[in-house]
């Protein structure tokens, strides 16, 4: 069974591997046995999950890599394979929302900066799509590999406030299924394309709307959202992980073209 969830020695590339979730990700699949590629726009934060890797015993290189150029993406990719080799897995995990993208008593939807919801959407959608343009074209051409994007449960029902991210994250749920057929159909069987979707974590992108910034207390959205999580709790980093794992490895061989929710139950439960 163990060789069923088994990544050891394969090469994985995690955009916005510098970030809260992704470096648990990059952590745990280099603690795997996974050789790790972890890209972000923030360099000394990629350096920072690499080196823990490498620290821990793993396998991990930082590649400076900014997911909304495509000639930063090639540059990676060169890189990557010259230092690690082919490229088995990749993790579309950039992405995150911008304050001045967000309804409030202060900001009307009306007022909406169109700077800002550009930025939100090609971050989420385009910087998703790119990266998956360079590195993929290496599994359609050797007729294998994985791909796991990274959607959100606002892509399941949109949440209030967020008009920007919550577009965005459909647009990523919609971009997993039809490439998931796309590469089947026209390149090979034994690619895979995937999402999570992940409920609600306490992250730096969402951190103002859910906790209040002077006392630590819940506001009342993180309240609400507590409340109709059937789990009580926000989630951890770590809890992605065996959900990560599973449709990386031959364990989800006959998957894909699925966006699981990793929610807590929040997905499930209807409020009453």
């Amino acid at each position: 069974m163990s060789d069923l969830f088994d990544v050891k020695g394969k090469v994985i590339v995690i955009t916005g591997g510098g970030g809260v979730l992704c470096g648990q990700m990059a952590g745990s699949l280099g603690a795997a046995g996974g050789k790790i590629a972890v890209l972000d726009l923030a360099e000394a934060a990629a350096k920072k999950v690499a080196d823990e890797i490498n620290a821990a015993g793993g396998k991990a290189i930082a590649v400076k890599c900014n997911v909304l150029d495509k000639q930063s993406i090639e540059a990676a990719e060169r890189q990557v394979t010259a230092e690690l080799g082919k490229i088995d897995i990749l993790i579309n995990g950039a992405g995150g929302n911008r304050k001045e993208a967000t309804t409030s008593p202060d900001m009307s939807f009306f007022d909406l900066p169109t700077e800002a919801i550009r930025f939100v959407f090609e971050l989420n959608f385009i910087g998703t799509l790119l990266p998956t343009q360079v590195f993929g074209r290496e599994m359609a051409e050797r007729g294998s590999g994985v791909i796991l994007n990274v959607s959100s449960m606002n892509a399941f029902r949109p949440l209030t406030k967020i008009a920007a991210y919550s577009a965005a994250k459909a647009a990523v749920s919609n971009f997993t299924q039809w490439l998931a057929v796309h590469v089947c159909q026209n390149y090979s069987k034994d690619i895979r394309v995937n999402a999570i979707a992940p409920g609600f974590f306490l992250t730096e992108q969402n951190r103002f709307l859910l906790t209040d910034e002077k006392t630590g207390d819940l506001t009342p959205r993180g309240k609400t959202i507590i409340d109709h999580t059937p789990m009580g709790r926000f989630g951890k980093p770590e809890d992605l992980i065996g959900a990560v794992i599973w449709l990386l490895s031959d364990a989800a061989k006959f998957v894909t073209g699925v966006v699981v929710p990793v929610d807590g139950g929040f997905s499930a439960f209807s409020g009453v």
